[in-house]
């Protein structure tokens, strides 16, 4: 049996959370909180995804070339 693939966001659609994720980053900034957020943010998505090993896939996807 294989695993269902992860759902993916069509481009209109990434670009929409891109602009939202920025304008998120942005807010936070102005309070000096955005490692906060961004750590809060990691962990609710973690929880979404319901997968440790799919969180560390994604995290290791998001070091890359930085």
């Amino acid at each position: 049996m294989n695993p269902t693939p992860a759902p993916t966001l069509a481009i209109d659609a990434l670009e929409t959370v891109y602009d939202q994720l920025a304008q998120a980053i942005d807010q936070a900034a102005a309070s000096g909180r955005t490692e906060l957020f961004l750590t809060k943010l990691a962990l609710l998505n973690a929880n979404a995804l319901g997968s440790a090993e799919r969180f560390q896939q994604q995290l290791e996807a998001a070091l890359r070339d930085l």
